[in-house]
């Protein structure tokens, strides 16, 4: 689904990836950590498409068609989903009309007609429903007055929603408690299927415990340093990165 290949970042022409390459495949769960500053968000920014953001060498391949200069709409059009660290307010439109919106204009970008109005009440009642999501939540402004637990909430409501091909997770565990985090990783585990693939970034092995990754790679200076299994999770839990710097010397 997802193949990287030496893929080089930077912004305001200082370089943040320094030649990555990942592959991710259809029902995979992959983590990325890392120490502060490793590059993980540079990472799910780039992918995304966010534009102060500048790929100078390397591939970014979805389903085998190189998205590395599609703007970040037309990556969410093929199907990439990216969950902000910090989610926006938007005072006055709905978490639903946001959610209806976002839909047809994918829609309308493949050349479809909006979805019926029956259609789209049924696909929200049954995504709230899977989610354990108050209908009231729903008629809520996006995010405004939102605790950081509903704010993650709403946008695993907004990834059921949208069922995109590619979810990348950017710290979405930052700031939670533990039932938050619960919820938030329920959500993810309901929605993981054959067709699909999740990235994970997080600083924590916590997270992990209730999203068990297929893959854990670990992210420093721009680079993939070490790949392995969940059980590499806990081994950076436990000794922290200073060991796997000390490998690389």
């Amino acid at each position: 689904m997802l193949h990287i290949k030496n893929l080089h970042a930077s912004v305001e022409e200082k370089d943040i990836l320094k030649g990555i390459d990942l592959e991710v495949k259809s029902g995979e769960v992959h983590a990325i950590m890392g120490p502060n500053g490793s590059g993980k968000s540079t990472f799910a920014a780039v992918v995304a498409g966010k534009e102060e953001f500048e790929i100078t060498e390397g591939d970014v391949l979805l389903n085998g068609e190189d998205i590395s200069e599609m703007d970040p709409e037309e990556r969410a059009h093929k199907g990439v989903f990216l969950s902000f660290q910090y989610p926006v307010e938007i005072p006055g439109v709905t978490v639903t009309n946001f959610v209806k919106t976002a839909i047809n204009e994918t829609r309308k970008a493949k050349g479809l007609e909006d979805m019926p109005a029956g259609e789209m009440l049924k696909k929200i009642k049954e995504k709230a429903d899977l989610l354990e999501i108050d209908r009231k939540f729903l008629s809520r402004s996006l995010n405004e007055g939102f605790s950081g637990g509903e704010k993650k909430r709403n946008e695993i409501f907004q990834m059921a929603m949208m069922e995109p091909k590619l979810a990348i997770l950017d710290e979405t565990d930052s700031g939670l408690d533990i039932d938050a985090l619960k919820v938030v990783a329920n959500g993810v585990n309901k929605l993981k299927s054959d067709d699909n693939a999740v990235i994970v970034i997080t600083h924590y092995q916590r997270l992990l415990d209730y999203i068990v990754p297929d893959y854990v790679h670990v992210l420093m200076d721009g680079k993939i340093v070490k790949s392995g299994s969940k059980e590499l999770a806990y081994e950076l839990e436990e000794k922290g990165y200073d060991w796997i710097k000390e490998e690389l010397v």
